[in-house]
């Protein structure tokens, strides 16, 4: 019987050396993003998984970081833990932050008025109510997190469908395969009930959440389960 010699310790060398690369990428993609200029955010990777930790003056850039974490080629997963601390000038009680997110929402051309509830605590901020499209849920985000006060914002709108129409599962297939940023990825999707499944790999969070909103943006849509995996494949030299 045959045994082939492994060399864990180069196995392991390798794997640091890879650590340490993409921790090294997801700092330079940090320091190049204009809005965290001057914003000192510490990386730690681990096999894909990128942690992120420090303290920031505003919630945009906690998300903008995580955002740009996520396209750096190589991270599987971001783990975010920065925590975002407010001047005195920024300081405001919940009812002062809650009418600022009102009156942004209620700003929002393509949202129905009053159609959102709002519940602020201690800065956190969560969104409930309903759309009809996932990109108005998209939009009442947006028109939010720039907010000074805003520390966190869980979003629990809902999609309702006004189309009676079914899904038609090759249009999501054909928008999939038009997306320069899926990079022709073998996606599986299945259509029940106006509710969407993808399934298969991709190599990036990006191409991930990418395929997700293309899903969304079928008509008829009431639910996206995004299933696909982040798979990025490191190779050893032996």
């Amino acid at each position: 019987m045959l045994f082939r010699q492994v060399y864990l310790p180069d196995i392991i060398q390798q794997q640091m050396t890879h650590n340490e690369t993409l921790k090294n990428e997801v700092l330079k993609a940090l320091r190049t993003e204009p809005l965290l200029y001057a914003v000192k955010i510490e990386v730690v990777a681990n096999e894909g998984i990128v942690t992120l930790s420090g303290m920031v003056d505003s919630y945009v850039k906690k998300r903008t970081a995580e955002y740009v974490a996520a396209k750096v080629p190589g991270v599987l997963a971001v783990a975010e833990k920065i925590d975002v601390k407010f001047g005195d000038e920024d300081a405001k009680t919940d009812e002062a932050l809650a009418a600022e997110v009102l009156s942004a929402l209620r700003f929002c051309p393509n949202l129905i008025k009053d159609s959102i509830n709002v519940l602020v605590e201690n800065g956190y901020v969560t969104l409930n109510g309903k759309v009809n499209w996932f990109a108005q849920k998209e939009e009442a985000e947006r028109s939010i997190h720039h907010l000074a006060g805003v520390r966190m914002i869980t979003n629990n709108i809902s999609i309702r469908s006004e189309s009676e129409d079914d899904v038609e599962k090759a249009e999501i297939e054909n928008a999939l395969l038009r997306s320069w940023a899926i990079d022709d990825e073998e996606i599986e999707v299945s259509v029940l009930n106006n509710q969407v499944t993808l399934m298969g790999k991709v190599h990036s969070l990006y191409q991930r959440d990418t395929a997700e909103r293309i899903a969304w943006n079928a008509p008829g849509v009431c639910n996206v389960h995004n299933k696909l995996i982040v798979e990025y494949t490191i190779r050893h030299t032996e």
